[in-house]
């Protein structure tokens, strides 16, 4: 019987493929808050609703200006609400069309952007609160200046930086994952 044997013969394995040494692929669920829900959606809103209202109580201030974090806080903030209207088409044409917002250019774009506006925002709403204190607690002058509406739409920037955060994180969250 000729039979060829592996010691004679040696039979040498195919390589492994990449999914059999690393396993095959797992895409990670669109997790309410990330672009092209309608979590997301509800916190590209919400970002907006607040910033739009922080710019309008200081804007309506007339002397907004004598203080130039109150100035950097409506630039800040009417940044972040046009970055937060435009997300929101992006996020309601997702929806319309039912497309997943998952490609990596496009995620690296919403992740630096958000990181950005938030920064920008959060330091707005820093230097606001700061400048705040000082006039009516150390300064004792809220008698002349519009204490309580600076004090508004500067909680009204922090509340819009809360809602900015979970976006931010779900980007990042996302794009490291990829």
């Amino acid at each position: 019987m000729n039979v060829s044997r592996p010691a004679v013969h040696p039979v040498e394995a195919p390589p492994l493929a990449e999914d059999a040494v690393h396993g095959p692929r797992v895409r990670m669920k669109d997790v309410q808050g990330m672009p092209g829900t309608k979590g997301g959606l509800f916190l590209r809103l919400s970002q907006f609703s607040f910033a739009v209202i922080s710019v309008s109580v200081m804007a309506t201030t007339n002397d907004f200006r004598s203080a130039t974090a109150f100035s950097y806080l409506v630039l800040a903030v009417g940044l972040q609400s046009l970055w937060s209207l435009s997300l929101a088409f992006v996020d309601i044409y997702a929806l319309l069309v039912k497309r997943s917002l998952r490609n990596y250019k496009a995620i690296r774009l919403f992740t630096i952007g958000d990181g950005i506006t938030s920064t920008l925002t959060f330091a707005a709403a820093c230097a606001s609160a700061g400048i705040t204190v000082l006039i009516g607690k150390d300064l004792n002058r809220c008698a002349f200046n519009h204490c309580t509406r600076f004090e508004t739409a500067t909680a009204m920037a922090f509340i819009s930086w809360f809602a900015m955060s979970p976006s931010f994180l779900m980007n990042f969250w996302s794009l490291a994952s990829q």
